[in-house]
């Protein structure tokens, strides 16, 4: 009976201390998300585009080549949900992460190293800073 609970409190430890909780919460909010994009292009956007189109059922625009069907405005409607998705999903990313502080630093007198603020001797040329 032991090993289970070894097993488990070995199993709670990895989830808190890699980044797998943080990836799978990602992952599932990536999807809730990704629902919502789908949704608002099928069910707003395309609509309103299919006004100003030629023909309104543009997604089942077709060629027939040799007896097979190229769905050609299926795959237009594919690209252009793909474009909606990626311009939605980078605005929401530009707006959550924010880029780190780059960490202080000065340079050394004698050969202009770059280094830490908080060094008081240059790694390159060892010279007191």
């Amino acid at each position: 009976m032991r090993y289970p609970l070894s097993m488990i409190s070995e199993f709670s430890g990895f989830l808190t201390k890699t980044n797998a909780l943080a990836l799978a919460v990602g992952v599932i909010i990536g999807a809730a998300v990704g629902k919502i994009v789908s949704s608002l292009s099928d069910d707003i956007l395309m609509p309103i585009l299919g006004l100003f189109l030629p023909a309104g059922g543009w997604r089942q625009a077709k060629i027939d080549f040799f007896g097979s069907p190229i769905l050609y405005g299926h795959f237009i409607g594919a690209v252009v949900d793909f474009l909606i998705v990626s311009l939605v999903l980078f605005l929401i990313v530009r707006k959550l992460v924010k880029p780190a502080p780059a960490a202080p630093t000065k340079s050394c007198a004698e050969c202009l190293e770059i280094i830490p603020a908080g060094a008081r001797r240059c790694r390159a040329c060892t010279a007191n800073v």
